[in-house]
């Protein structure tokens, strides 16, 4: 398989991505409007999402925000969230191996829900070109930006209610990632079983973050035993 690394790669990256910045709308305005609620101002604000680049994980840490900080409480729910990228690394090594110096650690610090779905997908389609997926980071990196920083506006002109829908944004970007991994009726059942795991575990668990990460093993044990019994994929 040969990997290329192009200009022109990185172009596509970015247009294939544009569509993907709308969604990233309602999210990131989220972000914004918690931290502006937790008192970071506009600067801190934009060095907390330029260099942390993680929705849940900065929703998560602004959620847990007090004085005293809890940090053990804060780094435990970010570890369990970003536990995923264990798994989603590995799945670009041979695009990243392409790639030597700066451009290589750009890639692994940019390593984010939405790109890698969009990488997998070209991976799929037999096209290797590895600067997609750094136009595509990129993009998004850029679109997150601007949309925590119109949120933090936004949180200084409007307080909105914490059961306003806006706030379902981040859950909502999740699922709809899913859809391209839908494979057929063969995923139903360890889909199935994630989500009822994370679901009904949740309230017992000392931090919600825990939640994530047993939905994730039970529904990865299902479908381990799914094909080891020889379940195929409908």
């Amino acid at each position: 398989m040969r990997i290329a690394a192009t200009r022109a790669g990185f172009l596509r990256g970015a247009r294939a991505t544009l569509p993907l910045t709308v969604g990233l709308l309602p999210f990131g305005l989220v972000v914004g409007v918690l931290a502006q609620a937790q008192g970071l101002s506009a600067l801190e604000q934009v060095a907390m999402s330029a260099l942390v680049f993680a929705g849940a994980s900065q929703i998560l840490a602004l959620e847990l925000w007090a004085d005293p900080a809890p940090i053990a409480s804060a780094v435990l729910a970010a570890v369990a969230v970003n536990l995923r990228f264990a798994l989603m690394g590995p799945a670009l090594a041979p695009w990243i191996d392409a790639v030597r110096g700066w451009r290589r650690w750009l890639m692994v610090g940019t390593i984010v829900d939405h790109a890698w779905a969009l990488a997998i997908a070209e991976m799929r389609a037999g096209r290797h070109d590895a600067l997609f997926y750094l136009g595509s980071a990129a993009m998004l990196w850029s679109a997150w930006l601007i949309t925590t920083v119109l949120g933090h506006a936004l949180g200084a002109a409007v307080a909105l209610p914490r059961g306003h829908p806006l706030f379902f944004a981040a859950p909502a970007c999740f699922i709809a990632l899913l859809v391209p991994f839908w494979r057929g009726r063969g995923d139903a059942a360890p889909w199935a079983v994630a989500a009822a795991v994370s679901l009904g575990i949740g309230p017992l668990l000392p931090n919600p973050a825990l939640a994530v990460v047993a939905g994730a093993v039970a529904g990865s044990l299902a479908g381990a035993l799914r094909d080891t019994a020889g379940g195929g994929r409908g």
